[in-house]
């Protein structure tokens, strides 16, 4: 205890002898029986006394936050919650910036401890003779240092004028890519080994940080409860999520696939190290390795289906992006947070598809027809070609019979060239029609690719089935439109009629060929046009 101490104790005991003098109590005498009043004053001793026993008890080394009582000219009193208040030089304060006042809380490290008194500091700094070095040692004192140099395994550090090491695994928490960030940074620092009268000294930052991160975790993990809503600051960038700091040193895990509503990728599409995020927790865990901090970005805001059903309906056509690729078809983003599905079945008019990525890419934006909508299974089914119009739908306008049209030849086949018109509109020239006309070596020649010129010969709307014959041809040709033109993804369906033939048709003829021939013909495709032909033909040799 110091003379101060002391000094104010007697003040007080003096002031209390002479109340007593004053009211004109009775002297008691070594015989006089106990009043009541001395039973309270025995009560309140043995409670002091417990209270005093149930103190912490401080060790050298310790962080402790102890609470202004008292301030001089050149020390400040603190109380710690032990049984002997704390001292500390006012001017280590003021060359920190400090500026305290009675009630004001301060963090510190108990520097010694005796049943008289206990000294506190911020840090060791300045010049320190070998006991003072020992001391900070022993006790675990923080003791201030600034980063000269890279060495070979670590950084050169001078701490109270003496030359120390610290390894490059004790400078931080985790390593950094530049190590020269380091360079003439003033750290607290812990002396972990002292050798050869302080000439070999070993530094180590990250024990004080673990210890201050442990401390910060404890504080923040009493004040918070699971579902909270926090706000916090993004630290780091991983290919499984983020890490977001909610208090100094310590941090959380987003995970991916709690980021956004919308399917990410990876977290950097929308996020950014030092921005701040709001984030819901998730849980806490606890383990022997750590403490581990489960949160939620998208969680924040309200789940984007709770509003699906007011905002599509079947029949709209809205803009997206593609977000994955599958066997069957393609994920498609068309509001945020909400996917929809493009089938491989939905994606041309003009060709069958096979693989998605033959027609799209993810990140692509698309313009998409809502076909279904389901609430409940969260299910939304798309069409990239119903978006842009079935191709057939203006086709008996645009390609009437016995019209001229230029093609392209997409492709041989045992019965006739396919050739395209239009996208989505192809149709067939029948190998019949080839070997009754003139100029059939130049057409056995045409590659894929090539153009030419054909004369529309029959339609059959309702299969979607155009046969086409070579243009500039002296011949009577029979023409059929069969029913009118079917709604956008209404017409019939191609058969495919892999390993089987249709009646009628030639044994040497796959039976692809039906779903090419027009109705009513015996022969697969030509029938009375093929003979009205022939026997044109046989007119101009004449």
């Amino acid at each position: 205890m110091t003379e101060a101490q002391e000094g104010e104790i007697l003040r007080e005991e003096g002031n209390a002898s002479q109340g007593s003098e004053g009211r004109g109590e009775p002297e008691r005498t070594a015989s006089a029986p106990p009043s009541p009043d001395d039973d309270a004053s025995f009560a309140d001793m043995l409670a002091r006394q417990e209270e005093a026993s149930a103190a912490p008890r401080l060790e050298p080394g310790q962080r402790v936050k102890a609470t202004v009582v008292a301030v001089t000219s050149d020390t400040v009193f603190v109380s710690t919650g032990s049984k002997v208040d704390g001292i500390v030089e006012k001017a280590e304060l003021e060359h920190d910036g400090i500026s305290c006042a009675v009630g004001d809380v301060l963090d510190l490290y108990v520097a010694h401890v005796s049943p008289q008194e206990m000294r506190l500091s911020r840090v060791l700094r300045g010049a320190g003779g070998l006991e003072a070095l020992e001391e900070a040692k022993n006790g675990g004192l923080p003791v201030e240092g600034k980063v000269l140099a890279t060495v070979k395994g670590g950084f050169s550090v001078e701490i109270m004028r003496r030359r120390a090491f610290c390894p490059s695994s004790q400078m931080d928490l985790r390593p950094v890519d530049d190590p020269d960030l380091h360079l003439g940074k003033v750290y607290q620092f812990r002396i972990t080994r002292m050798e050869q009268n302080g000439r070999n000294l070993v530094l180590s930052r990250r024990t004080l940080l673990e210890a201050e991160q442990a401390e910060n975790l404890q504080t923040f993990l009493d004040r918070v409860q699971e579902g909270e809503v926090l706000e916090g600051t993004v630290r780091r960038l991983t290919s499984f999520g983020v890490f977001v700091e909610l208090a100094p040193g310590v941090e959380g895990l987003a995970h991916v696939s709690e980021l956004s509503w919308s399917k990410l990728t990876a977290p950097d599409e929308t996020l950014t190290i030092g921005q701040n995020v709001r984030a819901k927790l998730l849980g806490v865990i606890r383990e022997d390795k750590g403490t581990k901090i489960s949160l939620s970005l998208r969680q924040v805001s309200e789940d984007p289906w709770n509003s699906a059903g007011e905002r599509l309906r079947a029949g709209d056509t809205v803009n997206g992006r593609v977000t994955r690729l599958a066997e069957f078809g393609a994920f498609t983003e068309i509001l945020p947070g909400i996917e929809g599905l493009i089938h491989l079945s939905e994606l041309s008019w003009e060709k069958r598809v096979a693989k998605a990525q033959d027609v799209l890419a993810v990140g692509e934006e698309v313009l998409v027809k809502v076909k279904e909508v389901d609430l409940e299974k969260r299910r939304i089914s798309l069409s990239l070609r119903d978006a842009a119009g079935d191709p057939w739908g203006t086709v008996a306008e645009d390609f009437a019979v016995d019209s001229l049209h230029n093609g392209r030849l997409e492709k041989h086949s045992k019965f006739g060239l396919f050739i395209n018109l239009a996208p989505g509109i192809t149709g067939l020239m029948p190998s019949s029609f080839i070997a009754q006309v003139r100029g059939k070596n130049r057409l056995d020649k045409l590659a894929p690719g090539d153009d030419l010129q054909v004369r529309i010969a029959e339609m059959d709307l309702n299969a979607r089935k155009i046969t086409l014959a070579p243009a500039g041809e002296d011949a009577e040709e029979i023409v059929r439109v069969k029913g009118p033109a079917p709604a956008p993804g209404q017409g019939a369906k191609h058969e495919s009629g892999r390993g089987k033939r249709s009646v009628g048709s030639r044994r040497d003829e796959p039976a692809d060929w039906k779903q090419h021939a027009a109705k009513g013909s015996s022969s697969g495709f030509g029938g009375s046009l093929g003979l009205a032909l022939t026997a044109a033909l046989e007119k101009k040799k004449k």
